[in-house]
């Protein structure tokens, strides 16, 4: 199984079921903060659901994963739980907590980001 490939694919599913529920369930019942809270999360989840879409195809040709792109890949996928899950949950409980979290989330996209690029780097 290709686990990046496979996340990619499941967050991709959710990011339009979320987005559609978002756009079509909730734009009468949230506030127009809580709102772009949300559609920041669901965008920043497309960002990196084809970030792990893209590391699923270099996994793909390669034997074996390179340690950079399995923590790029691990760093994606917690940016996408932290950064975005945190962002849904503050704006459709209000609870301002969780916005404590959404900075972390931020940062481990920037670790998976640093690690691509070293990646990149020595492989070019």
């Amino acid at each position: 199984m290709n686990t990046f490939l496979t996340l990619g694919a499941l967050f991709g599913l959710l990011a339009v079921i979320i987005g559609a529920f978002g756009a079509h369930g909730l734009e009468n019942t949230l506030t127009e903060h809580a709102i772009s809270r949300y559609k920041t999360g669901v965008e920043y989840q497309f960002y990196h659901v084809m970030a792990l879409m893209i590391l699923g195809i270099i996994v793909s040709q390669l034997s074996a994963i390179p340690s950079l792109i399995h923590y790029s890949g691990i760093a994606f996928t917690i940016g996408i739980l932290l950064f975005s899950g945190s962002l849904y949950l503050y704006a459709l409980t209000g609870i301002t907590k969780f916005g404590m979290i959404t900075p972390i989330g931020g940062l481990a996209f920037i670790v998976g980001w640093v690690c691509l690029l070293i990646y990149a780097i020595k492989n070019t």
